[in-house]
């Protein structure tokens, strides 16, 4: 396929994040300009001008503003849907066009600020209150992010069956909470922000998890979707009233985990546990403004999710090495953590803590205690926390069976790999850390 003429866009803008991006990109933008009681019309326009795009570049090249193009092709592709079915009342096809071809272009693919904040509307247009927690997130995720439904089922533990059924539902209820004459200017309502952050602060979290820890079979890191989400959480702390605590303590845990990504691969694709990371490649200047952000997160009396594991990774990103990490410290903020939020998530990663603090019986014993939900049952990481706890105690047996299944059900071939070497040592008879 020809190069593109446009500065900085090569070839490998077609790629699956790129799409990803103006996937979410273009339906909040053509919601500002139809209405979300167009939705669907608008996903299918979405869809069909990313599939034009493919064959259309593939044989001419990329365009000088591959947004622009993406962005005027979907926009006809909804005008001419409109005129074909009818949907609007009498005279109303004539507003969308006016609408539509008075909208401005978008400029610069790299400075999409208004685009930005359209994308960030939605996303609280999405977290509609007459949806559940598990609907906004959902529809959240497909509509903005451009998961895949089976990405959609991992993050949030349910069945792809489920991700449909949501979908459907979150989809019904925009249509009929938005009507075809109400104007984007006036959705959402200052006044309903606030009652919607946490869902959108959730999408932001999960989006970020889905670039730091991939879920794709050879792309265990996405730094791409990490950027996105930082992009998203910037918007909120920009805004007065989604600047809040929570949202501070977002960004820090964000801004910490991205610090260490230069450390986390051994540039031959394979993952570097946080043991065996080189310390002096972590990025300062991102930890200390993941440390500027925990100190603004530290308002008030709440304490989130993300306050929580931003201060866990203060505690790492503070410490000398990994050996004179303060465990107990992080083992008390886990302690509080499922205090105020109890999952079997938080006591798995309690564990993992308490058995560098106390030893790996310890965390067994922490983990025995626990009655997992059936949907943890299969977690590949509760597997491979088992087995390693087990490696390390000598019992090799129980833990091979442990790490087969943890490599069985692995997402992705790095984390496999890791797996296996356990795997490994296990055979060998080898229990020492690391």
């Amino acid at each position: 396929m020809p190069e593109s003429n446009a500065p900085g866009v090569a070839q490998h803008v077609l790629v699956d994040h790129f799409f990803r991006h103006e996937y979410g990109r273009l339906v909040a933008t053509l919601v500002r300009l139809f209405r979300t009681s167009q939705i669907d019309i608008i996903e299918d326009a979405v869809q069909t001008a990313l599939a034009k795009a493919l064959s259309a570049w593939a044989r001419g090249g990329v365009p000088e503003n591959p947004s622009a193009w993406l962005t005027s092709v979907a926009k006809n592709n909804v005008l001419d849907s409109i005129r074909r079915h009818r949907t609007a009342d009498k005279g109303a096809e004539s507003e969308l066009s006016v609408r539509a071809q008075d909208a401005p272009e978008p400029t610069d693919p790299v400075l999409w600020g208004e685009i930005a904040d359209d994308q960030l509307r939605m996303l609280f247009v999405c977290c509609e209150e007459g949806l559940n927690e598990q609907g906004r997130l959902v529809l959240a995720l497909k509509l903005l992010c451009g998961f895949a439904t089976h990405e959609i089922a991992a993050r949030l533990f349910i069945s792809e069956d489920n991700v449909h059924k949501l979908l459907s539902r979150g989809r019904s209820h925009l249509k009929q909470a938005w009507s075809a004459r109400e104007e984007w200017a006036n959705t959402p309502k200052p006044e309903r922000l606030s009652s919607r952050l946490q869902s959108v602060q959730s999408v932001i979290y999960l989006l970020f998890n889905e670039g730091y820890s991939s879920l794709v079979h050879d792309a265990p890191i996405r730094r791409e979707l990490c950027d996105e989400a930082i992009r998203l959480g910037q918007l909120l702390l920009q805004h007065p009233a989604t600047s809040t605590p929570e949202s501070w303590a977002l960004m820090a845990l964000m801004e910490m985990h991205v610090a260490r990504f230069a450390s986390r691969h051994d540039g031959q694709g394979g993952l570097l546990m946080l043991e065996e990371q080189d310390r002096l490649a972590w990025d300062k200047a991102g930890i200390h403004r993941g440390l500027e952000c925990l100190l603004h997160a530290a308002q008030g009396e709440n304490f989130s999710r993300y306050h929580a594991e931003a201060a866990v990774l203060a505690e790492h990103c503070i410490a000398p090495t990994f050996q004179q990490t303060r465990w107990d410290e992080i083992v008390s903020l886990y302690e509080m953590l499922e205090a105020r939020q109890p999952s079997p998530i938080h006591t798995l990663n309690r564990a993992i803590a308490l058995a560098e603090w106390k030893g790996p019986q310890a965390g067994l014993d922490l983990l025995r205690q626990a009655k997992p939900p059936s949907w943890l049952s299969g977690y590949y990481l509760w597997d491979a926390t088992h087995g390693e706890l087990l490696r390390r105690q000598g019992a090799f047996e129980e833990a091979q069976r442990y790490w087969l299944r943890a490599i069985e059900s692995a997402p992705t071939k790095a984390e496999r790999a890791v797996f296996e070497k356990k795997l490994a040592r296990c055979a060998d008879g080898d229990a020492s850390r690391g």
